[in-house]
């Protein structure tokens, strides 16, 4: 506990401290600001688009890696990590020169919000993939093989004995690539142009804040975003205890 206070609480607690330095009013009209809700909407919104491709996507790699058998496979599940391993400045980077003006491909979604959401997919890839894989290694498939002897198909196979028992996994992966697309930084300062109201997400818009030297700006929005993301773990985490209640 003290361990967690000192990396984790304190300076969290720091943060909504200087974020009331000009009393709630203060903090409410940072938070209100026009562009700082521009900002916020932006986020949420590609935030929410990218955990739910990541809950579709996720879930079908996974599969994959676990049921099918393929050359390359081993190679291609350590990729899955590489997200994590790579600086993010250097992903919003390498996307900006695949698929920015001078991109090899003859595709430009620089500065746009499509390119929010491809480096957002980039850095978020992995949580789904990996939350839904050990799962599928220890899911019994004898269940699976009885469905199937009594005539049922692949589709009724998986929504009824499959899908229930990944659900917890798949929401733990979703919840945490959407916690980590709101407050995500590196990968999108470069390919979204950071323009107000079209492309400017909230991370970057408290980049922007601090450099103005307004601090309390920066620091309202950031706790804005703080209960946000915390709102969203705690909901899944009470859904997730509801849904697993009788596994025991």
């Amino acid at each position: 506990m003290g361990y967690l206070s000192v990396v984790v609480l304190l300076p969290l607690a720091a943060l909504v401290w200087s974020s009331r330095a000009d009393g709630f009013g203060g903090f409410w009209r940072e938070a209100t600001r026009p562009e700082a809700l521009g900002a916020l909407k932006l986020t949420l919104g590609v935030a929410a688009i990218c955990a739910l491709v990541n809950a579709v996507a996720g879930t079908a790699i996974a599969w994959v890696l676990v049921r099918d058998r393929f050359a390359g496979k081993g190679l291609a599940d350590s990729l899955i990590d590489l997200p994590f391993a790579l600086p993010t400045i250097v992903a919003g980077l390498t996307l900006l020169a695949l698929y920015g003006p001078s991109g090899p491909f003859g595709v430009d979604v620089a500065f746009t919000r499509l390119g929010l959401l491809l480096a957002l997919l980039f850095v978020t890839l992995p949580f789904v993939v990996r939350a839904v894989q050990p799962v599928l290694l220890e899911l019994d498939t004898e269940m699976e093989e009885a469905a199937a002897s009594l005539g049922a198909g692949p589709v009724a196979i998986f929504r009824r004995i499959v899908f229930p028992n990944l659900l917890p996994a798949i929401l733990s992966g979703v919840t945490l690539a959407f916690a980590r697309a709101v407050g995500e930084f590196g990968a999108v300062v470069l390919i979204s142009g950071n323009i107000p109201f079209k492309t400017e997400v909230s991370s970057v818009y408290i980049f922007g804040q601090l450099q103005s030297d307004n601090a309390e700006g920066a620091a309202a929005v950031s706790v804005l975003l703080l209960c946000i993301s915390l709102g969203v773990l705690l909901l899944i985490g009470a859904f997730r205890r509801w849904r697993t209640r009788h596994d025991g």
